[in-house]
């Protein structure tokens, strides 16, 4: 709230407060033409705060006018938002519009709420498209191409997208080891489920990855399937800005090397969702401590933050709008770790972090991987993953935005985390000689090879692993180096690696 001249003075346009002085040409109190594309702009992103009766002179500063006749303008402000020539959506009620009183002078607040996928795009003049769909980004209101609008939507009349029958795809089109592969978990997950027992084609027809229209009759392969077994080039065939990305990167303080491993669609693997999960689920949680619990006498491996790793892998996968411009990238640090999906939240976020409220966009693929126990029901699983990590010292956060593309990320970092404790904690790593299991295994393989061949190259030491990229390669040897069980001998080209003392390890 504005109590004082002082408050309006240190005011700043921002993502979500607009200023405006709504005197009209002649003195007496207008609403300004450009309030309308504000309000588009603010519904279609996360609401915000128009402030009128405020004189922006010079740049940036701001002082006090008030506004004439004030009635008259929330009486204006409320036939132009019921106008659907105007506009195609009223999200204000009286509760949203307030008269402020400071210094003898009325400002008018109104406070516009982001609209809910169903309401959205709100735009003007009767049209969504050609420039007349608003978004807020950083202090102003940008015009939306016509693609982001058909996004919108498409989100707005399609509760799930992944529904939609493929024209011209058969079963050709997936990958038979990786929908056998799944059928295996299934199977051995719930052995007496009747559906262990049909042909592909029959257990794809049950779960919707083979769907008939019901109002035209078509039958066809569903995106949902295509997602989960395809191969990846008909998957780029039917959403071509589909991309997996997988990175697990160093300490921030190592900008030399980009990551020590990566997983992407590269051509040596199916591409396809279930793959992917397969494969990133056992490298997010390879560094995970498992302490020592029995229960009936049997150890306890599956702690409740490699529960709420799996889930936030499935969640990204699940929520992922497909057809949109942003990839699905999962990043991996020494400190954290963060999730990206293209596509908005379907709920604000902090709903979403609350839990209860459920709008999964790909109902088809969170079925699917419900059935082998992963992921949950009724928005439980973002708490889930919050109340795990957070009881391990680590914060857990979800945003969306809408640059470059629309996007969420849900973020699971150590508290307090900055790029100057990264390299403090890296620092200390290093003067402990703090390893784990994991990294001890791939730099003795690594002098194991070295060994074998001294004049072994960094691409030739990462194909003879198997787990590592070059750049992981390069990363190891550096530690190596610095340990002093090995040396450079010669040249970078033409020169060889000698072991000075393999019997001991070097510091991550």
């Amino acid at each position: 709230m504005f109590n004082t001249l002082e408050d309006i003075a240190a005011l700043s346009e921002s993502v979500e407060l607009e200023c405006k002085l709504a005197a009209g040409q002649d003195g007496k109190g207008k609403l300004p033409a450009d309030l309308w594309t504000t309000y588009s702009a603010f519904a279609n992103t996360h609401g915000g705060v128009i402030l009128l009766g405020v004189r922006e002179k010079p740049i940036g500063r701001f002082h006090l006018e008030g506004v004439s006749n004030p009635q008259r303008l929330i009486t204006d402000l409320f036939n132009t938002l019921n106008n659907p020539s105007k506009l195609n959506c009223n999200l204000l009620s009286d509760r949203d519009v307030q008269q402020v009183e400071l210094d003898g002078k009325t400002l008018l607040l109104i406070r516009v709420p982001a609209a809910n996928r169903k309401q959205k795009p709100v735009y003007l003049n009767g049209n969504p498209l050609n420039g007349n769909t608003y978004r807020r980004l950083h202090d102003g209101d940008r015009k939306c191409d016509d693609a982001t609008v058909r996004r919108m939507l498409a989100e707005q009349v399609q509760d799930s997208l992944d529904t939609r029958i493929l024209q011209g795809f058969t079963l050709d089109d997936l990958d038979k080891e990786t929908l056998h592969a799944y059928r295996n978990m299934l199977a051995t997950h719930k052995p007496d489920h009747p559906w262990n027992a049909p042909d592909d084609a029959e257990f794809l027809r049950l779960f919707g990855g083979w769907r008939t229209d019901r109002e035209t009759g078509e039958q066809g392969l569903s995106l949902a399937a295509l997602l989960m077994f395809g191969h990846g080039a008909a998957i780029t065939e039917a959403a071509p800005y589909y991309f997996l990305d997988y990175q697990e990167l160093p300490e921030q303080g190592d900008s030399d090397t980009r990551w020590l491993d990566r997983v992407v669609p590269d051509g040596t693997w199916s591409g396809n969702l279930f793959d992917f999960y397969r494969r990133v689920s056992r490298k997010l949680m390879a560094d995970l401590k498992v302490p020592f619990v029995l229960k009936d006498g049997i150890r306890q491996d599956d702690t409740p933050q490699h529960k709420g790793i799996r889930e936030a892998l499935v969640n990204t996968l699940v929520h992922a709008d497909y057809l949109d411009r942003a990839s699905v990238r999962i990043q991996k640090w020494p400190s954290g770790f963060e999730f990206r999906n293209p596509g908005v939240l379907r709920v604000p976020a902090e709903l979403a972090l609350q839990g209860g409220e459920s709008d999964c966009r790909n109902r088809t693929l969170h079925q699917m991987f419900l059935m082998l126990g992963l992921g949950e029901r009724a928005g439980s699983g973002l708490p889930k993953i919050r109340a795990a990590w957070e009881n391990a010292g680590f914060k857990v956060d979800i945003t969306d935005t809408f640059e470059p593309y629309d996007q969420t990320l849900l973020r699971i970092e150590q508290v307090g985390d900055t790029k100057t404790t990264q390299k403090k904690t890296t620092q200390k790593k290093t003067t402990q000689k703090k390893t784990t299991q994991k990294t001890i295994a791939r730099q003795q393989a690594i002098l194991d090879v070295i060994q074998n061949n001294p004049h072994a190259s960094r691409a030739q030491i990462a194909d003879a692993l198997g787990d590592l990229t070059a750049d992981g390669v390069k990363y190891h040897l550096k530690r190596l180096q610095q340990a002093g069980l090995i040396e450079r001998i010669g040249a970078d080209k033409g020169g060889y690696w000698q072991v000075v003392n393999a019997g001991e390890q070097a510091d991550e």
